[in-house]
C-alpha cells in the first residue's frame, strides 16, 4: 500500500523531496500598491532581485524589523515561490507583498503619498547609511544582487546611502546589506518614538 501512495506523492510534487506529505495551496496572496499607501513606516522596494534564497532572508528580516509593507516587480524578477517562503522561514506570510507592473511608476506614487526614497547603493553620490540625516517615512529601495539599483529608479531616490565596509570584501549581497539598512532604520524609528 505504501509503494502506490509514494508512487502518487512523487507524481503529484514533480519528484520533489516531499517526505510523505503534499498539500494543495493557492498562489501568494499580493496585494495592489494602494494597499501598501496608507500604511505608514518603513517600505521595501525590491528592485529585480533575483535569488530565492536573497530575497526570502531579506523578507525574513523585514518581518522582524515590522516593515510596512514591500513591493516587488512583476518581471525579471523572483516572485514569493515555494523556495522564498522556505528560505523566509514562513515570515513572509506575514508580509505584505506588491507585485507591480512598473517600479519606477509605483515610488513616484509612494513620493507622493509622502514617502522619501533611500537607495542602497555605492558611488560618489553615496552618503554613510549610519551617519546620513535620513527623513521619515522611508521608502528603501534595494538593487538586484550584481547590478543594484536601475538608473531610472535611482534617480527617483532622494537619497543613496552605502553600508561603509571596511574588511576586505567589496560589498554585501543584497539580502545582507538590505538587512542591516531595514534594522538601521527601525533603530531610528524606535529612537523617535
Amino acid at each position: 500500500m505504501e509503494r502506490p501512495f509514494r508512487a502518487l506523492l512523487d507524481q503529484l510534487t514533480d519528484g520533489a523531496n516531499h517526505q510523505g506529505v503534499a498539500l494543495a495551496v493557492t498562489s501568494y496572496p499580493y496585494v495592489a500598491l494602494e494597499e501598501i499607501v496608507p500604511a505608514r513606516g518603513t517600505v521595501l522596494l525590491l528592485d529585480h532581485l533575483q535569488d530565492p534564497q536573497n530575497f526570502g532572508t531579506l523578507l525574513r528580516a523585514a518581518e522582524a524589523a515590522g516593515i510596512a509593507g514591500v513591493v516587488i516587480p512583476q518581471d525579471r524578477a523572483v516572485g514569493v515561490t515555494p523556495a522564498v517562503v522556505n528560505a523566509s522561514a514562513g515570515a513572509v506570510e506575514h508580509l505584505t507583498i506588491a507585485r507591480v507592473a512598473n517600479l519606477a511608476r509605483s515610488a513616484d506614487l509612494l513620493k507622493q503619498a509622502g514617502w522619501w526614497l533611500v537607495g542602497l547603493d555605492t558611488g560618489p553620490d553615496a552618503v554613510d547609511l549610519f551617519a546620513a540625516d535620513l527623513p521619515s517615512p522611508v521608502g528603501l529601495v534595494v538593487g538586484a544582487e550584481g547590478s543594484g539599483i536601475g538608473h531610472n529608479l535611482r534617480r527617483r531616490c532622494d537619497i543613496i546611502a552605502s553600508i561603509p565596509i571596511r574588511g576586505r570584501v567589496a560589498s554585501l549581497n543584497a539580502a545582507t546589506a538590505g538587512s542591516i539598512a531595514v534594522f538601521e532604520l527601525l533603530r531610528r524609528q524606535t529612537q523617535r518614538e
